[in-house]
């Protein structure tokens, strides 16, 4: 059986600097590397794989879960959920915009009512 290889502590921190500070996110051991969920549902899950490389999955717009598959590598479809999408992570990792996937993964999941209280960009006219 291959080894999975830990994730980095300087990039759960990092995904813990932005998920953590969302109502009731909580940072979980999983079964392989890293969780954070809100009550019991998973919000993001960040994890070495077996190929050595590293992953995070979260949820996006069944919608956007397409057009993040057609992009590519870094991006990926999981093999579960019509909502969960990936990204491999590495050193040429932008976390800015990973800040706003997981954002924006966490109002899918989240109660509405603590969805609500995440500020939120206006929606563009249109």
């Amino acid at each position: 059986m291959a080894v999975r290889p830990e994730v980095p502590e300087e990039w759960v921190r990092r995904i813990g600097a932005v998920l953590e500070v969302l109502p009731e996110c909580r940072r979980v051991d999983a079964w392989v590397g890293v969780q954070w969920k809100v009550g019991s549902t998973s919000v993001a899950h960040v994890f070495g794989g077996e190929d050595q490389l590293f992953r995070i999955v979260f949820h996006a717009d069944p919608d956007e879960v397409m057009a993040f598959q057609h992009l590519g590598p870094p991006y990926f479809r999981a093999g579960y959920g019509r909502d969960v999408v990936g990204l491999l992570l590495d050193d040429g990792t932008d976390w800015e915009e990973l800040a706003e996937l997981l954002t924006d993964g966490y109002c899918r999941r989240a109660p509405e009512h603590l969805a609500d209280l995440v500020p939120r960009p206006p929606a563009p006219d249109g």
